[in-house]
């Protein structure tokens, strides 16, 4: 084998070890100890020592005085980019949606108990349409957004019958759950890593305050969510 390859292999192996650990440390709410992780990834104490340096030098974890490593702030840093990012390549899809549906549009992610509005596009081509604050807010267990958001874990025990429904069909829909006279439609937006994680929850939906043609309606929310998964997830 050729040193340049040799040296591309390692260089591989080593990064993906990084990211394996930094993905294991970001699981345990606790943190864990570097003698933990070694376990955890079955390398010797030393290797792991080295990994948990660089991902430190980078501010990707950060040690606890009891020796204990924990996500750093540099994942915060991360995630913000990639929610740039994210919004940046849903909106020519959400303009479509907001369009063809002439409601008004939005990418709710989830936040803990709650689940928030981070994009929003209103319809052009109707003389009335409904306002949408990005930023709105409200617990993941109410409205189309929450529904379609549960809808898109794994079944639970705890699942009420409105999210079985919304998971059977594909999307959630409500009438006047938050809002007196709204409708809203939602789907989640199927984002899956190699294991089977969600790196993030969020659903792509509609809501109007008037008549929709629901079945329509459900069928565009549900095609815009698949594309926006398409586009995430394509190499």
């Amino acid at each position: 084998m050729k040193p340049e390859s040799i040296t591309k292999t390692n260089t591989l192996q080593t990064l993906d070890r990084g990211l394996q650990a930094l993905k294991i440390i970001s699981m345990r709410t606790g943190g864990m100890t570097v003698a933990d992780l070694a376990a955890e990834l079955d390398i010797h104490r030393a290797i792991a020592y080295r990994l948990i340096t660089t991902l430190e030098n980078h501010g990707l974890v950060a040690r606890m005085r009891d020796g204990r490593i924990v996500t750093g702030a540099g994942v915060l840093r991360l995630s913000a980019t990639f929610e740039l990012q994210f919004r940046a390549l849903a909106q020519p899809f959400l303009h479509q949606l907001a369009e063809d549906a002439a409601a008004t549009a939005f990418i709710t992610v989830a936040q803990g108990d709650d689940c928030t509005a981070i994009q929003v596009c209103e319809p052009q081509m109707v003389d009335f349409r409904m306002s949408y604050r990005v930023g709105s807010r409200h617990a993941i267990t109410v409205g189309a957004a929450g529904l379609a958001i549960l809808a898109g874990r794994p079944p639970s025990s705890s699942d009420t019958d409105a999210v079985k429904q919304a998971r059977q069909r594909g999307y959630s829909i409500t009438h006047g759950e938050l809002q007196k006279g709204a409708i809203g439609i939602a789907s989640a937006i199927p984002l899956n890593d190699a294991n089977g994680r969600l790196p993030f929850e969020a659903c792509v939906g509609i809501v109007a305050m008037e008549d929709l043609d629901t079945q329509r309606c459900a069928r565009l929310v549900m095609t815009c969510a698949g594309k926006l998964a398409d586009t995430l997830t394509s190499p």
